[in-house]
């Protein structure tokens, strides 16, 4: 088992403990590290005895492994492409969220950036054990395609948008990380041993990541927009219409911000799965209770 699985195991087993591990995890200033930096982290943790019984009572250690699990994945022990790091999630997606989302003057560019959006999502994804694919521009195409005005408008710019990027968000995630309910993902008991390849927990593991990731993308968007819809009636708003985007853009950020540590906190890293749900040839090869699985970001 990885060092970064074995960290989860037992510093991951409540939600606080992920949501104050994540929020220091995915802080933007670890990605001034080199390659190089990282890989005398991981030496250091795989080679200190203490490292797995107390993890975070030395300063060098404890930055080690946010370093480490920051920018290593945990299936491969490979470092991830520095854009597609967790820490880059949030200075990367927020721009191209926040413009996917902003009224246009026709579908293609509506399509360009929402493609962009989706586009990075996916490598993220991918690089992190998930994936995603591409772009809604279906609301703007409606209202190009047929003049609408009013409470329509409103529907098709506004409402829509919102469970729709959620809704792809899942789809997208399914899609992409089709593989690993189609063709399995290995299971292992509590020391790290692989016990078997199992078709259910690579479909757990699916789910659980896109029910995050909608989550995620429906919060972030619809608590500005909720927020905007009542400020759009004050005076200051009125009398300074310009001030809406960079407001916006402001509200997108500390949504995306407060939220992120909490999606990627809400299932553990270290998926359990008891063993009476998986199939049957993995039953015969184990007496445990409960094995696990790496659910990927």
């Amino acid at each position: 088992m990885d060092v970064n699985l074995q960290f989860w195991s037992t510093e991951g087993k409540s939600f606080f403990q992920r949501f104050l591990h994540w929020a220091d995890i995915l802080d933007p200033t670890v990605l001034l590290n080199s390659n190089e930096t990282i890989e005398k982290s991981r030496l250091l943790l795989q080679t200190s005895a203490q490292t797995l019984q107390e993890p975070l009572q030395d300063k060098k250690v404890k930055e080690a492994w946010k370093l480490s699990l920051s920018s290593v994945h945990p299936g491969t022990g490979e470092i991830i492409p520095l854009v597609f790091r967790p820490p880059a999630f949030l200075p990367l997606a927020t721009p191209l969220i926040f413009a996917s989302l902003l009224p246009h003057r026709g579908a293609k560019q509506a399509l360009i950036w929402q493609f962009l959006f989706h586009a990075y999502t996916a490598g993220f994804t991918i690089a992190n054990g998930n994936a995603t694919a591409k772009a809604e521009a279906f609301p703007y195409f409606v209202m190009t395609q047929h003049r609408l005005s009013g409470p329509m408008q409103t529907f098709f710019r506004k409402i829509l948008p919102i469970p729709l990027l959620a809704c792809l968000s899942v789809f997208n995630v399914m899609i992409v990380r089709g593989t690993e309910y189609e063709n399995g993902i290995e299971v292992m008991d509590k020391n790290g041993k692989v016990i078997g390849v199992s078709q259910k927990a690579g479909l757990k593991a699916v789910q659980d990541t896109a029910l995050s990731r909608a989550a995620l993308f429906g919060t972030a968007v619809i608590i500005p927009e909720s927020l905007l819809y009542f400020l759009n009636r004050t005076n200051f708003l009125l009398r300074n219409p310009h001030a809406l985007t960079p407001l916006r853009l402001l509200m997108t950020v500390s949504a995306l911000g407060a939220l992120l540590p909490v999606s990627f906190s809400v299932f553990p890293q270290l998926g359990e799965i008891k063993r009476d749900d998986l199939e049957k040839e993995i039953l015969s090869s184990t007496e445990e209770t409960e094995l696990f699985y790496n659910r990927g970001v």
